[in-house]
């Protein structure tokens, strides 16, 4: 079922997420409903909040990019209970163009770290503890950021965000548009 993607100005995208048990109630259900809301968006990735819930659940899929970079033919993953545990400091860091689902029609640079230590379990809760790097690394810092109620736009400069705002207002206010089923705060 295509679920809808939660706005800009809703509540859940602000609240840090909850670890799950493997007794979560209809786990399978939720996830496969994810992908589902995920190909529908064309977006590569998708958090727990984005669709309402506080849990720290995370789907990437990366084979849509794989024309441009191969090593990614077939990644789709889900990120269950995941945290960034520690950031390279060695490595250096990048800065890339980031666009999100629940902020149509918003894209940014955004500086991250190229490299990162996580800590996550699969959808069959067998534990991970990875050092990734590259693209990789930079989609699940977003997507991971939402876990932790933060967006993009909370990673770049204050003049950057002052530049934006009448677009944020905009999402607000329900004035955008997009191709996929949302949900947004009506005021």
């Amino acid at each position: 079922m295509i679920l809808p993607i939660y706005i800009y100005g809703q509540p859940v995208l602000r609240q840090e997420s909850d670890d799950i048990t493997p007794d979560y109630p209809q786990l399978s259900q939720l996830i496969a409903d994810m992908w589902e809301t995920l190909a529908d968006s064309e977006g590569i990735g998708l958090a727990a909040p984005q669709i309402g819930r506080n849990i720290r659940l995370v789907i990437i899929d990366l084979d849509v990019l794989s024309e441009d970079f191969p090593e990614y033919k077939d990644f789709r993953k889900v990120y269950i209970n995941a945290h960034i545990i520690e950031y390279d400091e060695a490595s250096p860091t990048e800065s890339l163009e980031e666009g999100c689902l629940s902020l149509p029609g918003i894209h940014e640079k955004v500086t991250r770290p190229t490299r990162i230590h996580v800590r996550y379990m699969d959808e069959h809760f067998h534990e991970h503890d990875e050092w990734i790097e590259g693209y990789l690394a930079r989609v699940m810092q977003h997507e991971f950021d939402h876990l932790d109620a933060k967006m993009f736009i909370d990673r770049i400069s204050p003049l950057r965000k002052q530049l934006i705002r009448s677009k944020l207002k905009a999402l607000l206010q329900g004035r955008f548009r997009c191709s996929y089923r949302t949900k947004f705060v009506r005021k």
